[in-house]
């Protein structure tokens, strides 16, 4: 077997308390912050005097984790407009299950999170939407119904 697990999702940002809030919110846990700087850290991204704080979260159930990392140097570099549309190159959405929708999009939008477009139904499975949340990142929630 070439792999044993996803072990985690990392994402950029500028905002490290407003970031972990937000994730919090949605009901990750906050496992523990630290900061990462030096040699193995230069290595394994490929830049030059590495300096980060980081936060991993983990979901409810204890299988899933999300790294968050805000860089003092080098500085994080813009990717553009945070408001980019769902079909961009690349990572675009971190999906969660929740158990109620409504609510979770309501206690988000506390945290800034808006709809990038409607509350939607699949069949008579899921209720599914997008929220965009701190520094523009996509997340997807799903409710299984039925």
């Amino acid at each position: 077997m070439a792999i044993q697990r996803m072990d985690n999702v990392g994402i950029v940002v500028d905002d490290m308390d407003a970031a972990i809030a937000f994730f919090v919110e949605l009901g990750m846990e906050l496992e523990g912050r630290a900061e990462v700087e030096g040699q193995v850290a230069d290595q394994c991204t490929g830049l030059d005097g590495v300096h980060c704080d980081i936060a991993m979260l983990r979901t409810p159930d204890g299988h899933s984790r999300l790294e968050l990392a805000k860089y003092r140097s080098p500085a994080a570099i813009s990717a553009g407009p945070r408001d980019r549309p769902h079909n961009i190159l690349g990572t675009h959405r971190v999906m969660f299950a929740v158990d109620d929708i409504e609510d979770t999009v309501a206690r988000l939008r506390v945290h800034g999170a808006d709809l990038v477009g409607e509350l939607a139904q699949y069949e008579d499975s899921y209720r599914l939407c997008y929220v965009r949340g701190p520094e523009g990142i996509i997340v997807g929630l799903a409710e299984q119904i039925g």
